[in-house]
């Protein structure tokens, strides 16, 4: 049985990840804390609203209710990287060259690694924000669709329209597809190529959270009583076919999902803190972590793929190590 070192805390866990070797927790008061030896906090915004893995620079861009975005590091260093004045930072995310993107009602900004930055003002407000794998170019999730901006260069936004709002957007990890949430319990997507629709539809609640498979031919989501998890092996992704529905429990909702980084394995976390660990191929489950306090909001596996660092809504967080 895989064993759990607890960390109990006061909040809502919005980001829990490893910045080097460490396990970091990122709470809604600003705080992050981490097992370093010990528990050991800094603080970084005053109010935490959105929180970002920067796997390519191993940091995690935080930004909240004080108008900035911080950049913190596995030391527990913490660099304010921009500033909005009194505007509330709602979503923020970063680039495979060291670019950061945050948003603040309806314009997105992008703060380049010289220092530069460039906004872009859409007509309603931005929800989510993602750059894409390849190349520099960016999307927003918006009303009615989603926008593809490309900041290094002066040519016209790409616009991708379909009714209603998106409030969550990602890239496929090969930059063929985009996917956003929507407010409907739906996700919605397209391929870049010709802009053909995928509508994924069919959940019983919210989509909260997306996990990519390590070549990205799966995408694994929340939002049922199982893990969704859509097939993008094929040139038309996973249309005219059916997910796996993995970890499928009667009485819980899946809140969290995470793909593990070498193998076609998720972690599966439930709206009552328990966490599984499930197998694309066979659908065969291992218990990580019993039932807890508050349902699981962020999980990550570790470099080396024997830990997971979980949180919940109620500041239940810890780390799960499968092979003890």
């Amino acid at each position: 049985m895989p064993t759990v070192a607890p960390l109990d805390l006061e909040g809502h866990c919005v980001a829990a990840v490893f910045l080097g070797h460490v396990p970091h927790f990122a709470l809604a008061d600003g705080a992050v804390h981490r097992l370093d030896n010990g528990h050991k906090t800094v603080q970084a915004n005053d109010g935490l609203l959105a929180a970002f893995h920067d796997a390519a620079n191993d940091r995690l861009i935080t930004g909240g209710e004080d108008g900035k975005v911080f950049a913190v590091k596995a030391g527990g260093e913490t660099q304010e990287v921009a500033n909005a004045g009194k505007k509330w930072i709602t979503s923020v995310a970063a680039g495979p060259q060291g670019a950061i993107a945050y948003a603040t009602g309806k314009t997105a900004f992008v703060r380049f690694t010289d220092g530069k930055t460039r906004e872009f003002a859409h007509p309603r407000s931005v929800e989510g924000l993602a750059f894409s794998p390849k190349g520099m170019r960016f999307g927003v999730a918006r009303y009615n669709g989603a926008t593809l901006h490309f900041p290094a260069a002066e040519g016209k936004p790409v616009d991708l329209e379909w009714a209603g709002a998106h409030t969550c957007i990602t890239f496929s990890p090969d930059g063929a597809f985009l996917v956003t949430t929507m407010q409907e319990n739906a996700l919605h997507g397209w391929k870049l190529s010709d802009g053909k629709h995928m509508r994924m539809s069919g959940y019983p609640g919210k989509v909260k959270s997306l996990s990519w498979s390590v070549k990205g031919k799966w995408l694994a989501s929340s939002g049922a009583p199982a893990a969704i998890v859509w097939p993008f092996s094929g040139k038309d992704g996973p249309m005219g076919k059916a997910p796996l529905e993995l970890g499928t429990r009667g009485n819980a909702m899946v809140t969290a999902v995470a793909c593990h980084p070498s193998q076609d394995v998720v972690a599966v976390g439930y709206d009552d803190g328990m966490v599984m660990a499930v197998r694309f191929s066979d659908a065969k489950e291992v218990l990580l972590r019993r039932p807890g306090k508050g349902a699981i909001t962020a999980m990550m596996w570790d470099r080396e793929e024997r830990r997971v660092a979980f949180g919940s809504a109620a500041g239940d967080c810890g780390v799960i190590d499968i092979t003890a």
